[in-house]
């Protein structure tokens, strides 16, 4: 025999649970605040634009299709080589950097757009100046380099990273963070509501035994508290010394 749970039952549950509920996820959402705000550092990123374009004397020929195809797929050949360790060790020699080029290469991010002859070099690290500093030189070091290795002269830095439009920190968001972290906590004390009513075989109302037994109730028997009795025998307690008659009199002296 299959069992079913209609909505009421699921809502009594809830309903029953409600207090664990809300304690859990207020709990959540507290401890997501304080590590958003007193342990997550904040990180500032930077970016800079990279135009490819080949070197030709007839301008004009810079829109042929041909020459927009070769640009196009030199922007996927050098964003591999931006993140080459080449490079890489010149920016950490120039900025005195204490870390590895592994290190740096994690803070750096390329985002290259179909079809275009332009790629973006983001860096982002703890302090909004020394990302500026990072992906300028990256963008330096990666033109020079290029020039070196492949003998062209196709790279231009349209437009350098400022210190202005990188004040603003990009992670960590506390909004995002709080609503996960909200949607998380409610999850999982829903979850535990459930999962301790389903451990719960204790028999409590009427309604449980006719479930567990599959018989109907024919009737109930009420508690009878013992201060009840109690109070009932205390007129006879109060009244002193007594004396029992024949016929099933008392007498009180």
């Amino acid at each position: 025999m299959e069992e079913t749970i209609s909505l009421q039952e699921i809502f009594h549950a809830l309903k029953k649970r409600f207090t664990l509920i809300v304690t859990i996820t207020l709990l959540a959402v507290a401890a997501g605040a304080f590590t958003t705000y007193f342990i997550m550092a904040p990180k500032y990123d930077a970016s800079t634009q990279i135009l490819v374009n080949q070197a030709n004397e007839n301008n004009a020929s810079l829109y042929a299709t041909n020459a927009v195809q070769t640009n196009v797929q030199l922007v996927n050949t050098y964003s591999v080589i931006i993140n080459n360790p080449t490079v890489l060790n010149q920016v950490i020699h120039q900025l005195n950097l204490k870390m590895t080029t592994d290190q740096l290469k994690k803070m750096l991010t390329v985002d290259t757009a179909q079809n275009s002859q332009v790629f973006t070099l983001t860096a982002e690290s703890k302090s909004p100046s020394l990302s500026v500093k990072i992906v300028n030189s990256v963008a330096q070091a990666f033109k020079s380099q290029v020039q070196k290795v492949m003998n062209v002269d196709n790279v231009s830095i349209l437009s350098e990273a400022t210190i202005a439009s990188s004040n603003i920190p990009v992670s960590p968001k506390p909004a995002i963070n709080l609503a996960i972290v909200f949607v998380v906590g409610l999850m999982v004390s829903i979850g535990l509501a459930f999962l301790l009513e389903y451990l719960d075989n204790t028999i409590k109302t009427e309604e449980d035994i006719e479930k567990v037994l599959g018989l109907p109730v024919l009737g109930s028997i009420s508690e009878i508290k013992r201060h009840h009795e109690k109070e009932s025998r205390a007129p006879i307690h109060a009244a002193g010394h007594q004396k029992v008659r024949g016929g099933g009199h008392v007498e009180a002296k």
